[in-house]
């Protein structure tokens, strides 16, 4: 196994997202994938078509991206399988730092935050989960999952498709939040809106509401006539501003003593946390929350780059399970991640691109409380080319949610999901 080298120089591995996040306009860029983008507002919205409410009654699907690649086995530790601290002799987490979570997998310390929703059973994780066809680029493991229809030559997104089934719904229906550009798993042509922050979506030009009445007034009657595909991104635009100055208006202080950190991932939630509790008509928003490329100086287990990362990881996801409170019933919540790590420790304190990897998913609906999935072990012969062995194809998670959750029909869920097998067996992570 490989020892670390405290000679060795921290330095860069070359991966586009090393240090900081993923910068999602310049992927879209170079993906050639840029949308219309509304330029009326200090904090873009990124619109198309939005109409009408529908009848939606399914859950809210609220999808947490952890961009460079999410080290699952340092967040939950398989500590039955021997042969975990013998591929990370010092960056591992010793059994004994763990909280326990069953016989074979214990918790990250920093994430200690989350353990309440564990024990109550609203919060499960699903280890050794990967793609059909996985790859350990970055801007291709990303655009491959978000766009989730391998063997095909599908180029919208998963995201896209699930609204495309679904009755038009207000500017809200389908959000990206925390960021003013929108996701590969938007691509296409049904609607959504990215914004910064609820309190931050504004008119440029209008200073107080007499001003921004004047602007609405005069967008709208400028839009009168216009071509649909010219006309109604405006108005979306106009009529969600309309309602996220009320929101402003009136103010927001998370529910139930919930305290979010004053991050980008955390006010990103607590304005998820805001529409959902608003009844604005949000039926799915995404979220971004990157930096986890940590090839090097991956810390100790109470300090560092993925101590700090887990600590604020673990404070949103509670505070927002917390803040949305017994709302959670009618909330589907589930990360994802690009790929998974390399199980052995590299030379810089750190872990190297690898495939399988881990999904938390909460939820009033969640069969909390579990390790789901088949756990294929770390021992030499189960690896494939040194990482964990994928289990269980993320696409079945996402499609066990939206059938049972999200209203999706089995029809849904093959159009969403070409290829997928239709008689697939569930993972079983939700409540019967």
């Amino acid at each position: 196994m490989t020892e670390l080298d405290p000679a060795v120089a921290i330095k860069p591995c070359g991966c586009p997202d090393f240090g900081r996040a993923l910068s999602r306009r310049s992927f879209l860029k170079r993906a050639g994938l840029a949308g219309l983008v509304a330029g009326i507002a200090s904090e873009t919205a990124f619109t198309q078509l939005a109409f009408a409410a529908g009848a939606y009654t399914g859950d809210t699907l609220v999808v947490l991206s952890l961009r460079g690649g999410f080290d699952g086995l340092q967040a939950v530790v398989p500590t039955a399988d021997p042969d975990y601290l013998n591929w990370r002799p010092n960056v591992g987490i010793p059994q004994a730092s763990l909280t326990p979570l069953d016989s074979t997998f214990g918790l990250h310390p920093a994430l200690a935050p989350i353990k309440p929703f564990w024990d109550s059973g609203s919060l499960g994780v699903v280890h050794a989960v990967g793609m059909s066809a996985p790859n350990r680029s970055h801007f291709s493991a990303m655009e491959e999952m978000e766009r989730a229809a391998p063997g095909t030559s599908l180029r919208t997104g998963w995201i896209d498709r699930l609204i495309g089934l679904r009755d038009p719904g207000t500017a809200f229906q389908s959000m990206q939040i925390g960021s003013d550009v929108s996701s590969t798993a938007f691509i296409g042509p049904s609607p959504e809106l990215a914004i910064y922050s609820v309190d931050g979506f504004e008119l440029g030009a209008a200073w107080d509401a007499t001003e921004r009445q004047k602007w609405d007034t005069a967008l709208r009657a400028l839009n009168v006539g216009a071509p649909a595909a010219v006309g109604a991104p405006a108005i979306a635009v106009l009529d969600a501003l309309t309602e996220t100055a009320a929101l402003k208006a009136a103010g927001y202080t998370p529910g139930n003593g919930a305290t979010y950190p004053a991050t980008d991932l955390g006010n990103a939630l607590k304005d998820v946390a805001r529409l959902i509790k608003a009844n604005i008509g949000l039926q799915v928003a995404a979220v971004d929350y990157g930096d986890w490329d940590m090839h090097v100086g991956m810390g100790a287990v109470d300090a560092g780059w993925m101590h700090d990362h887990l600590t604020e990881l673990g404070q949103a996801l509670a505070a927002f399970s917390t803040d949305v409170g017994t709302g959670m019933s009618d909330v589907t919540f589930a990360t994802l991640t690009e790929f998974g790590r390399r199980v052995e420790e590299n030379g810089g304190g750190g872990t190297d691109h690898g495939y399988g990897q881990l999904v938390f998913l909460m939820g009033g609906g969640i069969k909390g409380g579990i390790v789901h999935g088949t756990w294929p072990t770390l021992a030499p012969t189960a690896l494939v080319d040194g990482d964990l062995a994928a289990t269980t194809d993320y696409r079945t998670i996402l499609a066990e949610l939206l059938e049972k959750r999200c209203r999706a029909s089995s029809s849904d869920v093959t159009s969403i999901f070409p290829g997928i097998d239709s008689s697939r067996p569930d993972v079983s992570t939700l409540k019967p």
